[in-house]
């Protein structure tokens, strides 16, 4: 007989400890899908297959969970590739290139990507989010892609053109990539404008910036 057949306060706890993953999990997709406004409580339980309550276990409201899936998530990642970006010899126009390369396939092509969609959507109804998604993601994304250019300026690589709007242009493409992935993508899915596949757009127009910011040799 299984053991834990035999002892279901072992399964009911096992069971427990995995259930504020799939209350996040279930509360991105409907976030993404329905946006913040619309999401409920009661359809993140329902979505999650645990009761009404069991949410309120974990988090105090629906604000907090969204905080959970943004820190869980987007918060966790940019840890990562601040962590590669720190450990990198190579030149930065290839870390760039492996940074956004690895982005798009860990977040842009997820339902994570969707959640820039809903930022830009749901910003001035919720400015406390708002504020707390700038803090948490923006600031620091771009703060390292900052660093990652003025690395590049130091050593002579790149040309030495004001960093903070180069990152803001390096990271268009991306936030516009991953808004109409989860916006007209889904109605006009055969737009001549998008024929490219989503990485190879942003890979082309990385490697025009890249032009752009090399000195001349």
């Amino acid at each position: 007989m299984n053991k834990e057949s035999c002892c279901p306060l072992t399964r009911w706890r096992r069971r427990k400890e995995v259930r504020p993953a799939e209350i996040l999990d279930a509360a991105l997709h409907l976030f993404v899908e329905k946006g913040f406004k619309a999401t409920k409580m009661e359809d993140i339980a329902r979505a999650a297959g645990v009761t009404k309550g069991t949410p309120y276990l974990y988090f105090e409201n629906k604000e907090d969970i969204f905080k959970a899936v943004i820190r869980d998530n987007l918060v966790t990642r940019l840890a990562g590739f601040a962590e590669l970006a720190a450990q990198h010899d190579g030149s930065s126009a290839e870390l760039l290139k492996i940074m956004m390369r690895g982005w798009w396939l860990e977040v842009g092509e997820s339902a994570l990507g969707g959640i820039c969609k809903l930022m830009f959507a749901e910003a001035t109804n919720f400015p406390e989010l708002a504020r707390f998604y700038h803090d948490e993601v923006i600031e620091p994304s771009h703060n390292m892609l900052l660093r990652v250019l003025q690395r590049g300026i130091a050593c002579g690589e790149f040309r030495d053109i004001n960093p903070d709007a180069v990152v803001d242009t390096l990271i268009s493409p991306m936030m516009m990539t991953m808004t109409w992935r989860h916006s007209f993508a889904l109605v006009i899915p055969d737009s001549p404008h998008r024929a490219m596949s989503p990485l190879a757009y942003l890979e082309l127009s990385l490697d025009l910036m890249l032009g752009g910011l090399k000195t001349a040799r």
